[in-house]
């Protein structure tokens, strides 16, 4: 799956969750930003910024 991130545009590497669910937070490798998965839905995944981060 991919996800991309809201805030710096560039795709999130998931590889190192084995699989992803809603309410389960990931970070964005590139900015910092923290993110709660939303929903999910086929290979789309939405989030929502939880902290700002760096």
């Amino acid at each position: 799956m991919k996800v991309n991130c809201p805030e710096c545009k560039n795709d999130i590497d998931t590889s190192a969750h084995s699989s992803l669910s809603e309410k389960q937070i990931i970070e964005c490798d590139k900015c910092g930003i923290t993110l709660e998965i939303t929903g999910i839905e086929g290979d789309r995944v939405e989030t929502e910024i939880v902290d700002e981060g760096k």
